[in-house]
C-alpha cells in the first residue's frame, strides 16, 4: 500500500480507521470498568427482577377485604408461607411477593384498625412482576460500547462481577526539538513545553494511557533509537515535531531507518498540514506537528480514529450544526475552526493560530468546513474534542 500523500482530511481519517486492528481483551471487576470498552457483548444472567417483589411500602394481600394483617416481610427475607384468603402482611419496597398475593396497597392509602385492613385493591397493584425489565439471556449492552456508570450499575444488577474489556491503547510520547523548555519561564529563545503537559489528558479521555515520555534532540540517530525504544513498548507511538521537510526534520529519515510504513504523509488539511501517520508492524506511529493548535488538529484527526479502531469501537460519526458567521478555507483545503456551540449554532472561537492554545482552551470543538466560503446560516460537520 502507497501512502497517500496530500490527501483529502477524509481519506485520511479513513486510511487512519482502516489500517489496525483491535487489541486483546482483559477481565476486570466492575468497579474497575468506567469508561473502559466492552470486549464481548453482555447477556443477563439472571431475570430482572429475578423475583416478584413490592413496588411500594405497604401491605401484601390475598383474595378479597377486608383482611387479617398476620406479619411484615422485610426486603431480603422473602415470607416463606403463602399468603391465606383475608391475609395480609407490611411489606417493604423490593421485598419479594408473597405467593398467593392478589395485590399491595400502598402504606399512605391503606385503612387500618388494629390488626384489620381495609382499601381499594386492582389485581397485581404496586408489584414488580419477575423479569419485567429482561429475561435472562436477554442483550443487555453491545461489544464496543464504552461503559458509564449506569450500563456498570445495570452488568452488577444483572449478576455480573467482571466483563472482560478492551486492553487500553499503550502511547509513548517522543516529543521532538532542540527549542523545548521543560520548566519555568522560557528564555534564550526557548519555548515552554505545551504538548508534554496536555497530550495525556486527550489520549486518557479517548481511552488510551501514556506509558512513557521522552524528550528528544533534533540529531536523526537519537530519533531512531527514540522510535525503536518507543515501539518496542507501545501500541501507538505520538511524535511532536519533525514532520516537515526542513533541515532540522528527522521524522521520515528515522521512519525509513526503522522499516516503518508510511500510511498518511501530509493532509489537506490546515491547521495541521504535516500531519502524518505509519506503521511499524502491530505499532501506529501519529506525528504531530510542532505547533499546539496543529497537533491537536493532528491529534483529533488521525490519532481519534486510530484509537477507536484498536479499542474496537464504531468510529466517530460527525454531527452536523449551523453556522453562526461566514467561515472560509483554503482552496482544496479542509479548514477545521476552533469554536462552541451556543443554542446549537456553532460560532467561531478568538485565537486561531496554528501556534495558539489561548483559542483551543475555551473552545468545545471544531468546524470542518471544506468550501472556500461557507455562508452565515448553512451547514458544517462539527468534531467535539473529547472531555
Amino acid at each position: 500500500m502507497s501512502a497517500l500523500v496530500e490527501g483529502s482530511w477524509d481519506d485520511a481519517r479513513a486510511i487512519a480507521a482502516e489500517s489496525f486492528s483491535t487489541l486483546a481483551s482483559e477481565k476486570l471487576g466492575l468497579t474497575n470498568c468506567l469508561g473502559r470498552t466492552l470486549a464481548r457483548d453482555v447477556r443477563a444472567l439472571v431475570n430482572l427482577p429475578t423475583y416478584a417483589t413490592s413496588a411500594m411500602d405497604g401491605y401484601a394481600v390475598s383474595g378479597t377485604g377486608p383482611w387479617l394483617i398476620v406479619g411484615e416481610v422485610k426486603a431480603g427475607l422473602p415470607m416463606k408461607t403463602a399468603l391465606k384468603d383475608g391475609q395480609a402482611v407490611g411489606i417493604a419496597t423490593g421485598a419479594v411477593i408473597p405467593e398467593n398475593t392478589f395485590g399491595v396497597i400502598r402504606w399512605e392509602v391503606a385503612q387500618v384498625d388494629g390488626q384489620q385492613l381495609t382499601g381499594k385493591l386492582l389485581k397485581g397493584q404496586e408489584i414488580r412482576p419477575a423479569a419485567h425489565e429482561c429475561t435472562a439471556g436477554d442483550l443487555l449492552i453491545e461489544s464496543g460500547t464504552v461503559l458509564n456508570p449506569a450500563m456498570i450499575g445495570l452488568l452488577a444488577a444483572a449478576g455480573f462481577d467482571c466483563v472482560d474489556v478492551i486492553s487500553q491503547p499503550r502511547v509513548a510520547l517522543v516529543l521532538l526539538g532542540d527549542e523545548i523548555q521543560l520548566s519555568g519561564i522560557p528564555s534564550d529563545g526557548l519555548v515552554r513545553d505545551a504538548l508534554g503537559p496536555q497530550l495525556p489528558g486527550w489520549l486518557v479521555a479517548m481511552g488510551a494511557t501514556v506509558v512513557s515520555t521522552q524528550y528528544i534532540s533534533d540529531e536523526l540517530d537519537l530519533v531512531v533509537g527514540a522510535l525503536k525504544d518507543a515501539c518496542a513498548s507501545a501500541d501507538i507511538v505520538i511524535t511532536t515535531g519533525g514532520t516537515a521537510q526542513g533541515p532540522r526534520d528527522y521524522l521520515h529519515g528515522a521512519l525509513d531507518a526503522i522499516d516503518a510504513q508510511i500510511l498518511v504523509d501530509t493532509v489537506k488539511v490546515r491547521p495541521g498540514h504535516p500531519m502524518l501517520l505509519a506503521r511499524k508492524d502491530a505499532t501506529a506511529i501519529l506525528g504531530l506537528p510542532g505547533n499546539p493548535q496543529s497537533a491537536v488538529v493532528a491529534l483529533m484527526s488521525l490519532g481519534q480514529p486510530v484509537i477507536a479502531s484498536k479499542l474496537g469501537q464504531s468510529q466517530k460519526k460527525l454531527s452536523v450544526v449551523t453556522t453562526a458567521s461566514e467561515l472560509t478555507a483554503p482552496e482544496d483545503f479542509t479548514r477545521l475552526i476552533i469554536g462552541n456551540l451556543i443554542d446549537g449554532q456553532f460560532h467561531v472561537g478568538p485565537f486561531l493560530g496554528s501556534a495558539m492554545l489561548r483559542g483551543l482552551a475555551q473552545s468545545d470543538g471544531f468546524a470542518i468546513v471544506t468550501k472556500a466560503l461557507t455562508g452565515a446560516g448553512a451547514q458544517v460537520r462539527w468534531l467535539d474534542l473529547p472531555a
